[in-house]
């Protein structure tokens, strides 16, 4: 085909969503909450997936060491802890440091405290974090091999908690977004059968005076590409001003952001790019997809 018949081809399809904006503009209805259902999902969980793994980051292992262990022997068991490939930070956790801790937690003992004196029966530690929690138990483990261990405090209640929930969540939202997918194919299908049905008397016609089946399908195949990147740019604009609205609001709620930390949640600019070829790629293939499924049942005259 020439490229003069591909413009005029181009320009019919175009022409075609004007002529036909009715069933034109329930297509791009269909396509744009089609587009903003998966969208939404996927954001929300990937936001849910990073809160986790936020709370994960502040997982705190402690180790205690024991009372006679010198300057030295505390060195150089931090030089052995660095060579543990599952640990992200160590810090020194001195006994000094871990009695004022215990005097804050239990500010109702001051008097207790008080008759103390300078008497510290506390001991010295490592605070560690670990990078993946998943394998925390083998990281336990690994450090109790090490000499001059009086004991070790890691939260693996909450440890398996986490864990769990990951993939709860993965597995339900797996599911979730899988379906959407499935019905969002279904329903932008039916929605572009009922525009092509509608029309189904000038393809006919077409066929009837010679027309090939390209010469058809080419101006419903750019109507399609057309109303499918419409939708995908306006549920992208739709996203990211109720994104940024959300995020807003719960800039305004201290004690949720306590919780779970501003830096868990994900700025919709980290994902922008990403979020916008998904939503503009979707929506054309959508829309493509859904002319080009639709028209072969009207080709055969």
């Amino acid at each position: 085909m020439k490229f003069s018949g591909v413009r005029y081809l181009a320009g019919q399809g175009v022409e075609n969503i004007w002529k036909n904006k009715m069933m034109a503009f329930a297509s791009f209805c269909v396509l744009l909450v089609s587009i903003l259902l998966v969208g939404m999902s996927i954001l929300f969980y990937m936001n849910l997936s990073s809160i986790i793994s936020g709370i994960e980051d502040k997982n705190e292992v402690i180790v205690y060491l024991n009372e006679d262990t010198t300057n030295e022997e505390v060195v150089e068991f931090r030089s052995k802890l660095e060579q543990i490939d599952n640990i992200s930070s160590i810090s020194f956790y001195s006994k000094e440091q871990a009695f004022e801790d215990l005097k804050e937690s239990m500010s109702d003992y001051e008097m207790l405290f008080d008759s103390l004196g300078d008497d510290n029966p506390l001991i010295d530690g490592y605070r560690i974090r670990i990078d993946d929690i998943s394998i925390i138990s083998t990281t336990i483990v690994e450090i109790n091999e090490l000499d001059h261990i009086y004991s070790i405090r890691a939260p693996m209640d909450f440890v398996n908690l986490l864990t769990e929930l990951r993939k709860t969540v993965s597995i339900i939202f797996g599911v979730i977004i899988v379906a959407l997918v499935a019905i969002s194919v279904v329903i932008v299908s039916n929605a572009t059968k009922a525009s092509v049905f509608a029309r189904r008397e000038e393809i006919q016609i077409m066929k009837y005076v010679g027309a090939t089946n390209s010469f058809i399908c080419f101006p419903f195949f750019i109507e399609g590409i057309v109303t499918g990147l419409l939708a995908g740019g306006i549920a992208l604009v739709i996203t990211w001003l109720g994104y940024d609205s959300l995020v807003g609001l719960l800039t305004g709620q201290t004690d949720i952001l306590s919780v779970i930390g501003m830096g868990s949640i994900i700025p919709f600019q980290d994902v922008a790019w990403k979020v916008t070829i998904a939503y503009l790629l979707s929506g054309t293939l959508f829309g493509a997809f859904g002319s080009m499924v639709s028209m072969r049942k009207h080709l055969n005259v």
